[in-house]
């Protein structure tokens, strides 16, 4: 799968563009707020959405009065699913993992009953949004309330049906056996051999739900009024979009334009088809005018999706000296009520990555989603990454534990040496580059991690109130959202190419048009960096479009760390195609043969002279075309797509100090030191951007943040008095830095990197808080570490009670794990 490409053309050492701190293009407009946000539109004669939502986590919708609604001040309409019909469409599900999955419909407005809190069952058109938000408190739902499956164990037993019509809660079963494929041995022998002459650990671990809670709300503008329906949505996947509402409507995909303009944020949390953006477009359709709905802060945090939400249980099996030889992991993972556009698939995306980076000889994974009467989930940055990298580490560590040694020496023993890659790991996937054991050095040394296991060990031999603990995480991600080939293999609905195009202006500016669609990343600079180095023009030359499914008509948007490795590679091979279209006209215009010309800094020269032309004065006679050959296109513009031939594997090892008060059970942050491998750095500036906000939500899910629902299936998270977002008095700062290992897969060596620092971070905290009091007997808290389950951890083993971590109910795959063990000490299940 490794295809060896050309490095890039220049380099910041060189006088290029590539590795240079540019400070981004965008900023300017987004940080003064002289930018367009969807909610910012307003056309003549728009109107506004307001929608209606179940109380109910689960009920029978008996009727509804919208009469009262409909007489309010300046109301237009007010709308049901059975009044829209099929006109409203449905939300798809995009990546069924299995051929016999069990997948609900899901219509944006359903008609007879609705499956979680929040669910929309009307809709207020009024001339205002404050009318709108008014009018819909008059609609009278009736509703007959039903038993809802809340509890992710017992709704894989199907106790209570979430949705009573499919029979089952059990939406899909998928394993990967390495047994089966080929790519190793037989996991069961390697366990069984161990619990005679080595050593067995099983553990279970929570990962608790999240709200991805973007900083710009959810909005939606639908105008039905040209040639084309034009729909603006702060969405990370415009394209994507316009697929999902033409397949489901019968409008024609040329028909629908879809804008999506600057957008604040997303994570993973805006690559959905919404049931919103589905009922904004059938209500334009239906009254002929531009429609508009923002959601509150509160409609976000509650129906817009949640992210992770598993139970795992893993079984290590390893020699007595601490060399793994299997690893056998078993998932529950919550789906919510609907199976989401790629909500399915995203422990599967985990499957491959819960080996690590280590050399497991034997693997399996076995995985059931579950369906219940919650907010449905899907990606959430890292999307199944950060889910096996925080069980994986945590197993080493216990693993270190059990063998009374350091944790990166039981991590040394069995990680892929860097004279062993390219690697094909246990899972099948094959890493091209990397160096584990430099990373962890420069990591060390940036910790000061021997001091600290000094001041570790005089703490504890002092009895001091205050402990001292250090967490460690090695991790690797697979990135670059991907073959398509692979995607097919794994029942995936779309590719994983991208495209580009470069266009040649009259006057020697460049206009670049890509298909990745950001929402705060620094495409803009990021891709006018790659083309003014491998281009030779001015960065300040360049102008980047993207966003607009009629200005880039192609494309397949912006999740899984694919912009730069997959939508800046095509960018190359647009560039490249400029070039070698340019050859001739350059050879034609300087009356040289196109063999004698070389392509330096922009400018072809004639070899061994002083002749030559730059690519913008050729730009500029390809526009006039007066002196161009009867056989040759007068245009200079070229467009490529480009799909990826592998996966990419950044990786990296975190470093983190913590301190915490054993009376009250306060976790503080002293130090953080990370140094991650992402291959050859086009902007360090925005890769230290990318790397500290993405440490920020990784140390949030450690530390802070929890969806919790209560017995009704009521979000009691619902606003951020409750969702608790770190600001940034509650961080410190951090050190990070790089190794280089260039990847092998793409022409720019580069890696992926706007997920590593909350894939790796996770980890690194709760290994330094359970390091802390490991030597009170506790060796897990459930996440998130909050004073309170510190302090009752602390308080447990004090009392000779078991500590969290301690229960291992018996897991079948057929069914789930038994029992309903609540290991948290707060919180909902």
């Amino acid at each position: 799968m490794t295809a060896v490409q050309e490095p890039a053309a220049g380099s910041a050492a060189t006088g290029g563009e590539i590795g240079r701190e540019r400070r981004r293009k965008e900023d300017q407009r987004l940080i003064t707020g002289r930018t367009r946000w969807t909610d910012n539109l307003a056309l003549p004669g728009m109107l506004h959405l307001a929608m209606v939502r179940s109380p109910f986590a689960h009920a029978k919708i008996v009727s509804i009065d919208t009469s009262e609604a409909k007489n309010a001040t300046n109301v237009v309409d007010v709308l049901t699913g059975a009044d829209l019909g099929e006109a409203q469409g449905a939300c798809i599900n995009a990546w069924a993992i299995t051929e016999d999955q069990v997948t609900p419909p899901h219509l944006p407005m359903p008609t007879d009953r609705v499956a979680f809190a929040g669910e929309v069952v009307a809709v207020v058109v009024a001339r205002s949004a404050a009318e709108a938000r008014d009018a819909a408190e008059l609609v009278d739902v009736e509703y007959d309330e039903l038993p809802a499956a809340l509890d992710l164990k017992q709704a894989a037993e199907d106790t209570v049906l979430a949705h009573p019509d499919l029979g089952t809660n059990k939406s899909a079963f998928w394993r990967f056996d390495s047994a089966d494929a080929g790519t190793g041995g037989d996991v069961e022998a390697a366990i069984d051999k161990a619990r005679g002459d080595g050593i067995v650990l099983e553990r279970e671990y929570r990962q608790q739900r999240l709200i991805p809670a973007f900083m710009e709300p959810r909005s939606v503008v639908v105008d039905p009024t040209g040639e084309q329906i034009t729909v603006w949505s702060a969405t990370q996947v415009p394209h994507i979009l316009r697929f999902a509402i033409a397949a489901t409507t019968g409008v024609p995909e040329s028909k629908i334009r879809v804008i999506a303009p600057d957008v604040g944020g997303g994570f993973g949390g805006k690559l959905q088809q919404t049931p919103e953006e589905m009922i904004a477009f059938a209500v334009a359709r239906r009254l002929g005018r531009p429609v508009k709905f923002t959601e509150t802060r509160s409609e976000s945090l509650m129906t817009a999706h949640h992210g992770r939400d598993q139970w795992q249980k893993l079984t290590l099996a390893a020699e007595k000296d601490g060399t793994v030889t299997g690893l056998k992991v078993e998932l529950l993972a919550d789906l919510g009520a609907y199976v989401a556009i790629v909500g399915g698939g995203v422990p599967v995306l985990g499957a491959f990555m819960f080996n690590s980076i280590y050399k497991f000889p034997s693997y399996r994974f076995d995985c059931q989603t579950v369906l219940t009467n919650k907010t449905w989930t899907d990606a959430y940055r890292g999307a199944g990454r950060p889910e096996a990298t925080f069980a994986i580490e945590r197993l080493m560590d216990e693993l270190a534990a059990e063998l009374g040694e350091d944790p990166i020496e039981v991590r040394r023993r069995n990680w892929i040496d860097a004279d062993e890659f390219p690697f094909t790991t246990v899972a099948g996937l094959e890493y091209d580059s990397g160096d584990y054991e430099k990373a962890t050095q420069r990591a060390m040394e940036m910790l000061g991690y021997d001091e600290l296991r000094a001041e570790q060990k005089q703490r504890r031999e002092a009895g001091d109130r205050v402990q001292l603990g250090i967490g460690v995480s090695t991790f690797t991600e697979m990135c670059g959202l991907a073959p398509s080939r692979v995607l097919g293999q794994l029942n995936y609905g779309a590719g994983g190419w991208e495209h580009a195009s470069v266009r040649m202006l009259a006057t020697g500016t460049v206009e670049v048009v890509t298909g990745a669609s950001a929402h705060g990343q620094g495409h803009e600079t990021a891709f006018s960096q790659i083309v003014a180095d491998r281009l030779g023009v001015p960065f300040e030359d360049v102008e980047v479009l993207h966003g607009d499914t009629q200005v880039a008509p192609k494309g397949l948007d912006t999740y899984g760390s694919r912009s730069l490795v997959v939508g800046g590679e095509a960018l190359v091979k647009a560039v490249d195609k400029v070039i070698e279209k340019a050859r001739p006209l350059a050879a034609h215009l300087l009356e040289a043969s196109a063999d004698d010309l070389e392509y330096a800094g922009g400018r072809f020269g004639v070899r061994g002279t002083d002749q030559g032309i730059t690519i913008q004065e050729l730009a500029t006679a390809a526009f006039a075309a007066h002196s161009y050959p009867e056989d040759m296109e007068p245009s200079l513009d070229a467009e490529a797509t480009y799909d990826p031939v592998n996966f990419n594997f950044p990786h990296g090892t975190h470093l983190c100090a913590v301190e915490v008060d054993t009376e009250t059970g306060q976790v503080s942050m002293r130090k953080y030191a990370c140094c991650d491998d992402i291959g050859n750095i086009i902007n360090p500036m925005i890769v230290a951007g990318q790397v500290h906000g993405g440490l920020v939500q990784g140390i949030a899910q450690a530390l802070w943040e929890e969806a919790v629902f209560d017995d009704s299936g009521t979000l009691v998270s619902g606003s951020f008095t409750d969702y608790l977002l770190p600001t940034a008095a509650d961080t410190i700062s951090f050190d990070i830095d790089h190794t280089t290992s260039p990847s092998l897969t793409n022409t720019l060596g580069t890696k992926g990197v706007g997920e590593a620092g909350t894939i790796a971070s996770t980890p690194a905290v709760v290994n330094a808080v359970v390091d802390a009091v490991r030597h009170l007997g506790i060796d897990d808290i459930a996440m998130p570490c909050t004073p309170e389950r510190v302090w009752r951890a602390i308080q447990g083993v004090a009392k000779g009670g078991a500590t969290e971590g301690a229960a291992m109910p018996h897991f079948d795959a057929s069914t789930g794990m038994d029992g309903t063990v609540d290991r948290t000490t707060g919180g909902a299940q």
